[in-house]
Parts: structure tokens; C-alpha cells; sequence
């Protein structure tokens, strides 16, 4: 015999609060990406609106100024993930994107009186203040996520990185076009930020039982599935700094998402050169040719979301089957079209485009795949984890264009370009390896909220040890 669970109204809290984060990441995205759009406007009054300032900036000035975001970026993922536990992830999240609409909306007023230095340095303020965000993103789902539907939600929420991408895209080359020109850009930016943080001011909530708006039904549905402890929310549970350094699975997820971070870069921002270079087709002046990939990239998202539901609650996959054949799915197949594209030539043109929108739309598998795999490892400290892993894989994409500035010296020289994309395919390819022979959608023993307690020091030692008496004993 089965019992119904009651988990309260079909559209619930949590729901509301995937909505915000997808909000967030969108509008968030909007922000850092739209940079390219307003740099070309920037440069080239004529293509968009002749009645703005127009700046002589060189390749190197629009490069140092498109890639300064980073600079800050990386710094503050692993403050975020300490910030969000010490100071709660609603009040993170809140001045971390108010302070992203802020250089946002003074963009225009640096770059009148310092140019391109000061646009590269509110940019890497802007970097600071997003740092933040993503670390509370994966802490702000285990607080509010049921195991059952934590795939869902999470997925769900992390479209917001391609439905930003197209918005970017698009409404920032309208913008720049409009009566308010390329400023427009950065203040309507700024304005959806603002407006962003006054509905997570309203209804976002640390928790749960934090919530003003959730039913009865609902939090109990949520806080028994989560199976926290009674004074959970009230205690500071530890952080296992030496145990989380040394987690296999953890190092693996760290590995898997520097590689998955070359080979999308590599895809996004190396194939398009490619293209011009070599195919002699200039992608960057069509807008769909343009958007087309990442239009493609949130479909698939959808794809892969469905597909999920259907084999968990059929109980066809395992979490930690699911999470590597997605994985594997997302990696392998922009492998195999990665050597492909490298061997087109001018007459194919239309092939080109097709593998490379089939690349970045199956690549959208890796947020099931191993981007939510932070909550799987540790609920209670997803943060931390998150905050150590996507610092590394954000430091990948700096590397990424050098590495390709140093092996391309002739951009219409296919053989160049081909080492560039063997490279890529060879870290798709072994990264996924590492991530199937070692990774893990379970929560591992370091998680446990009194893992680091006097009282349970000798079993946390055992655990740390691999003992498996002593990882049965635990995970009873």
C-alpha cells in the first residue's frame, strides 16, 4: 500500500523560489553579457544610433574590456559560498545583485569620463558582486528543494543561463538601436536588476519555516524530506574544510567542470573565429546564426529536463546513473562534432552551423549532468562546495583564448584550428572519464551535520578513512 504525500498547492513556495533564481540568472546574465553588444555600439555609432558618443578603442581595449568581468568574478565564488552560510543567502543574494545593478547603471557615467580603463573596472566590480550569486544559487535549492524534486527545480532554475544569453542577444542590439542608444543598455539592466530585488525582497526566504507565505502542508512536505535535524536551522554546523579538500568525488566534479568550461568556451568564443577565418562566413553579423545556438541550448534544457522526470519517477535510473549519462551525453557528443567542424570547408558552410548548434544544444545536458551534482555531494555545505568549484572552472575561460592566441597564428589556417579543437574534444572526452570512473550524485558522510563534533570525532575519522563498518553505521 502506497500513502498520498500532501505536498500542498500544485504551485508551492519552492516553486516560487526556483522562479526567482531562474529571474535571478537571467537577469544576472543580462548584465555580464551584454557587454558585447555595447561595445560594437560603442564603437561603431553607425550601426546603431549616430547620436552617442563613439570611442576609438583597439582589438586589445575591446578584449581586455570583455574578458575584465572575470577578473572580479573569480575571486568572490569561494566568499560567496562562506558569506551565504554565515550571513543567510537571502541577504547575499539581495546586495550581491543590487550591487550588480549598481555598476550597471554607472557604466555610462565611467566610460564619459574614464574610457575603457574605467569601463574594464566597473566591470570587475561587477564580476565581484556576481561572484557571489551562484554558491547561494546551489545553497538557496538544498535548502528548499525535496530530494524527489531537486533534479526538477534545479534544472528549471538554471535555464535562466540561456534564456539570459538569448535576451542578451537580442533586446541589447534593440536597445542600442533605440532613442536611448547604447547607455539604454546598462540602465534597462540595471532597472530589471532593481526590480529583481524587490520580489526577492518580498517573497524570497533563507528557508522554509522562514517563509511568511508557505502552507502547513508544504513545509512539512519539505522539512520532513530533507530529514534535518530539529534545531537544523538554528545551529552553525561546521565545515569540514580537510574532509570536503580531499573528497574524491568532489575533485572529480571539480575536474569535470574545468573541462566542461574549456570546451564550451572553446565552442562559444573559438568557433565563431573559426568560422570567419577559415569557412569565410561571418556568424557575429547575423543575429540569428548568432542566437541560434543558444536558442538551441534552451530548448534542449527542456528536453533533458522531461527526459529526467520520466526515468527518476519511473525509477529506470539511479540519481547518480542519470546525472553520468547526461554528463556523458553533454560531453561526448560536442566531442565528436568538435573533430568534425574541424575538417569542413568553404562549400559547407550549412553543415558547420548545424553541428554547431547540435554541440552547444546537447552540452545543455551538463546541468543535470554535473553542475547540480554540489548538491548531491553535501546539502549542508553546497555552498562551500560550489563556491571551490566554480572557481577553478571560471578561471578556465581567461586561459582558454591565450591558449588559442598561442597555437593560432593564421586564423585561415585549418590545421591550426584543428589542434585547437583536438584539444577541447580531448578534455570533453577524458573529463566525462574521470566523472563515470568517480563521481556521485550521494551525500557523502562529511555532510552529516555532527561530523565534526567532539563526540562523534572517532567515527568521523573512520569515515574520512573509508572504513565501511563504520560508512554503513552512518548511513543508518
Amino acid at each position: 500500500m502506497t500513502v498520498e504525500v500532501n505536498k500542498g498547492p500544485v504551485v508551492g513556495m519552492r516553486h516560487v523560489q526556483a522562479l526567482l533564481i531562474f529571474l535571478n540568472i537571467t537577469v544576472m546574465y543580462l548584465g555580464r553579457l551584454n557587454v558585447g553588444v555595447s561595445v560594437v555600439a560603442m564603437t561603431n555609432a553607425e550601426s546603431t544610433n549616430p547620436h552617442f558618443p563613439e570611442y576609438d578603442w583597439s582589438e586589445s581595449h575591446k578584449a581586455l574590456i570583455l574578458s575584465s568581468f572575470f577578473w572580479g568574478y573569480i575571486v568572490t565564488q569561494f566568499v560567496g559560498g562562506y558569506l551565504c552560510k554565515r550571513f543567510g543567502v537571502k541577504t547575499v543574494m539581495l546586495w550581491g545583485s543590487f550591487a550588480s545593478g549598481v555598476t550597471s547603471a554607472l557604466s555610462p557615467l565611467f566610460i564619459g569620463f574614464g574610457g575603457w580603463q574605467a569601463y574594464c573596472g566597473i566591470r570587475v566590480l561587477m564580476g565581484f558582486a556576481q561572484g557571489l550569486l551562484f554558491p547561494c544559487i546551489h545553497q538557496h535549492l538544498a535548502r528548499w528543494s525535496p530530494p524527489a524534486e531537486r533534479n526538477r527545480l534545479g534544472a528549471l532554475s538554471h535555464t535562466g543561463i540561456e534564456c539570459g544569453n538569448v535576451c542578451a542577444m537580442f533586446f541589447s542590439g534593440m536597445i542600442a538601436k533605440s532613442a536611448i542608444g547604447w547607455p539604454g543598455i546598462s540602465y534597462v539592466s540595471a532597472g530589471v536588476a532593481f526590480v529583481w530585488c524587490a520580489l526577492w525582497f518580498v517573497f524570497a526566504s533563507n528557508n522554509a519555516p522562514e517563509s511568511r507565505f508557505i502552507g502547513a502542508a508544504e513545509l512539512h512536505y519539505i522539512e520532513s524530506s530533507l530529514k534535518h535535524s530539529d534545531n537544523y536551522h538554528k545551529k552553525v554546523i561546521p565545515i569540514p574544510w580537510h574532509a570536503i579538500l580531499h573528497s574524491l568525488p568532489v575533485l572529480a566534479l571539480l575536474i569535470t567542470r574545468c573541462c566542461e568550461s574549456y570546451g564550451l568556451s572553446t565552442l562559444q568564443a573559438e568557433i565563431p573565429s573559426y568560422m570567419n577565418g577559415v569557412l569565410d562566413m561571418d556568424i557575429k553579423s547575423n543575429a540569428f546564426f548568432s542566437a541560434l545556438p543558444f536558442l538551441a541550448m534552451w530548448c534542449m534544457s527542456y528536453v533533458y529536463l522531461i527526459t529526467a522526470d520520466v526515468l527518476l519517477s519511473g525509477n529506470r535510473l539511479s540519481l547518480t546513473a542519470l546525472r553520468k549519462t547526461f554528463n556523458s551525453l553533454a560531453f561526448w557528443i560536442p566531442c565528436a562534432t568538435l573533430i568534425g567542424i574541424g575538417f569542413l570547408d568553404k562549400d559547407q558552410k550549412t553543415l558547420a552551423i548545424v553541428l554547431m548548434t547540435i554541440s552547444v544544444g546537447f552540452n545543455s545536458g551538463a546541468t543535470i549532468g554535473s553542475s547540480l551534482n554540489t548538491i548531491d555531494l553535501s546539502p549542508n555545505h553546497a555552498s562551500i562546495v560550489m563556491g571551490i568549484v566554480n572557481t577553478a572552472a571560471n578561471v578556465v575561460p581567461i586561459v582558454t583564448p591565450l591558449v588559442v592566441g598561442f597555437i593560432v597564428k593564421d586564423t585561415a589556417d585549418r590545421s591550426q584550428w584543428q589542434i585547437v579543437f583536438a584539444i577541447a574534444a580531448f578534455l570533453f572526452f577524458v573529463g566525462n572519464c574521470i566523472f563515470l570512473a568517480f563521481g556521485s550524485a550521494v551525500a557523502q558522510p562529511w555532510d552529516a551535520e555532527d561530523f565534526l563534533q567532539p563526540a562523534g570525532r572517532g567515527q568521523a575519522e573512520e569515515l574520512a578513512e573509508g572504513k565501511p563498518k563504520a560508512i554503513d553505521e552512518k548511513s543508518r
